[in-house]
């Protein structure tokens, strides 16, 4: 950004010349070199995001111009992730989720409960050699086992035909 002189009694503000680069393909340099031409833009934001723009500049080690565009394109990656998903769609997929969630607070406390119990009555019966610290060790770490395979396949299942529609999507 260039800056112009102020004008009698008004503030200060940033301009640009005016140019078509701004609306046209980036262009490779013709030095081999295969860095891109850059455009220049102007743009007014609050001073926040300035003083921001400024201090990443600085703890990156690089000029106000390029932290903005790193910005720029940080902005433009994080709004085309926002396509992916529409308000609605989030919506169901909030709303599978609390399912979900209230299927697991009712499932998942008898489940530790009947675990507990069986192995307080393994060891009551007396037919184990073990004690039911020991037992309920035991079962916890298979259970941890079979839950991480479970939900690794699950997860697999899930995401292959998502991946295949993005797929199908980009193209």
């Amino acid at each position: 950004m260039s800056a112009q002189a102020p004008a009698p009694g008004g503030p200060r503000q940033a301009t640009c010349k005016p140019d078509s680069a701004t609306k046209t393909p980036v262009a490779k340099s013709g030095n081999g070199s295969g860095a891109e031409r850059l455009s220049l833009i102007g743009v007014k934001v609050n001073s926040a995001l300035r003083a921001e723009i400024d201090e990443y500049a600085k703890a990156h080690g690089i000029t106000r111009s390029r932290a903005a565009g790193q910005f720029l394109e940080i902005a433009r990656e994080t709004l085309r992730g926002r396509e992916g998903v529409s308000t609605g769609k989030a919506e169901e997929i909030l709303e599978a989720l609390e399912g979900v969630r209230t299927v697991v607070e009712l499932v998942g406390p008898p489940t530790f409960a009947l675990v507990r119990l069986l192995a307080h009555w393994a060891i009551q019966s007396g037919g184990l050699k073990v004690s039911e610290d020991d037992l309920l060790a035991e079962l916890r770490t298979v259970a941890g086992d079979e839950w991480e395979q479970a939900v690794s396949e699950a997860d697999r299942d899930l995401h292959l035909p998502l991946k295949k529609a993005r797929a199908e999507v980009r193209t």
